[in-house]
């Protein structure tokens, strides 16, 4: 069987936002239910507080984000819930009012698109909620339900809400706030399988799929798959699994995933033992221990060695999301180290996604500190603004970063070196993670040997011959092959 994975996400920059934290729109709205009282602004986030993030909020910084080099969003989910974070769905068909409903989100799609910018939504389709109407029945009216096959309950009376009884219906990780679906039921299967395609048909660009291992009825992945790219085949599925994925990664259920493999070794070798361990042992990811030149291209040839190429290149490459600490946080609030992690995302094979904020120096630690709301202006690191700015354009900009061949050469210390090649098109990308200054000649290596060098970005130095590189202590660079002499 031939894989295949949209070709539009093998070219992807993507931007993660989390809705109520990143603008409130600065139209006026007449909209009552959006005419309430929200936390202030920049106090601190809470578990439960709204900030009053909303879709046209979003809309009216696109223009920024495409500044940036963005061309795809990645929104966790907008559907109708009684939490921040809306992974407690009430209602699939309708956006949340908070968030401005449908009406917000054609007006986000609307302005995305004219911008040439792709939306993926949030899809959680493995819970719902106690306020889901099909479970609220069953909590109205008991063993009298008509909607008690689709979920799981094994005693009487309900206990959804006093945590001194047992919770007497599945729910996911016990948590009584989130019942789970009984997916072996044909009409629940059915009833998700529509919401996929429905929001495909609305026009949005894909699934992120949550906690999808979760859902262990065989044949269900494939289907939903079938079924969204019949309707779109360029429509990107990917799953949150955070763990090796050859089981879903076939080509048969999920184009990709989010790529924690990918994440926890960056860190790991960009940051070495600065990584603040008490941010990081939570989520299974692994930013540590600290890894030098060779275990990190190990790491990443055995990543690599995974999937299909197809599947590599379509793959959610992320240094921080909601549910991890942010990385500029993980690595000992280290500026140079988140600066050689972005550039290692940027050259890697599969789409980078940018963690809102992340790219003007937003801080956090584990939920809800990695929730904070995107900072005003007059507090953004502008020197970091600046280098993933600068990184994004060089990608967008050689198709080899973005598809071409991925081949680690150089390992000496904590100097790793590699080469993105398609075609006739060749970079070469250097990074120093240690204390001292590295110097190579790239004539003793085979895929460089009989080239010379322009620098693309990055303080490296070409010394006295045109192959001799200088690469100072903790940075990185990218140069571009030039023709052999």
């Amino acid at each position: 069987m031939s894989i295949q994975t949209p070709e539009w996400v093998k070219h992807a920059v993507f931007y993660q936002i989390f809705p109520d934290r990143f603008a409130r729109t600065q139209r006026h709205i007449d909209h009552p239910e959006m005419a309430v009282l929200f936390e202030p602004w920049d106090s601190p986030p809470t578990l439960s507080g709204y900030k009053g993030g909303d879709l046209w909020g979003i809309a009216e910084k696109l223009d920024y984000l495409k500044d940036l080099g963005i061309s795809a969003l990645y929104l966790t989910p907008i559907f109708q819930s009684t939490c921040n974070h809306r992974y407690h769905t009430h209602d699939y068909y309708q956006v949340d009012p908070l968030l401005g409903g449908n009406e917000a989100f054609q007006d986000l799609l609307e302005a995305a698109y004219s911008r040439h910018i792709r939306v993926v939504l949030d899809g959680v389709f493995n819970h719902a909620s106690r306020g889901f109407f099909y479970f609220n029945d069953i909590l109205e009216n008991g063993p009298h339900s008509p909607w008690l096959e689709w979920f799981k309950v094994t005693s009487w009376p309900l206990s959804a809400y006093d945590g001194a009884m047992p919770a007497n219906y599945t729910s996911w990780v016990n948590n009584r706030a989130l019942p789970q679906f009984n997916h072996d039921n044909p009409a629940v299967r059915e009833y998700i399988m529509r919401i996929g395609e429905y929001w495909i048909r609305q026009g949005i660009d894909g699934w992120r799929l949550d906690v999808p291992f979760e859902v262990q009825v065989p044949g269900f992945w494939q289907e939903f798959r079938d079924r969204i790219k019949a309707i779109n085949p360029e429509a990107y599925i990917v799953g949150e699994i955070w763990t090796p994925a050859q089981q879903w990664l076939d080509g048969t259920q999920f184009d990709a995933v989010m790529n924690y493999p990918f994440t926890g070794p960056t860190m790991a070798f960009a940051a070495g033992d600065r990584v603040a361990i008490e941010h990081a042992e939570s989520p299974e990811y692994y930013p540590y221990p600290a890894l030098d030149a060779a275990g990190y291209r190990a790491k990443m040839e055995n990543l690599l060695s995974l999937y299909d190429w197809e599947i590599q290149l379509a793959q959610l490459n992320l240094l921080s999301s909601h549910d991890v600490a942010r990385a500029l946080t993980v690595m000992g609030d280290d500026q140079k180290s988140l600066e050689l992690a972005v550039l290692l995302q940027m050259t890697f094979p599969g789409a980078p996604c940018v963690y809102y904020g992340d790219e003007v120096g937003l801080d956090g630690g584990l939920d809800p500190d990695c929730r904070k709301v995107f900072p005003a202006e007059d507090q953004w690191n502008k020197s970091l603004l600046e280098h993933h700015q600068a990184l994004i354009g060089i990608r967008n900009q050689y198709a080899a970063l973005r598809i071409g061949d991925y081949r680690p050469f150089i390992t000496v210390d904590h100097l790793y070196g590699f080469q993105r090649q398609k075609a006739d098109e060749s970079l070469i990308v250097l990074v120093n993670t240690g204390e001292k200054e590295m110097h190579i000649d790239l004539a003793d290596y085979e895929e460089s040997a009989q080239s010379t060098y322009q620098v693309l970005y990055g303080p490296i130095k070409i010394t006295q011959a045109e192959t001799q590189i200088a690469i100072p202590s903790r940075s990185g660079g990218i140069l571009l092959q030039l023709a052999s002499a």
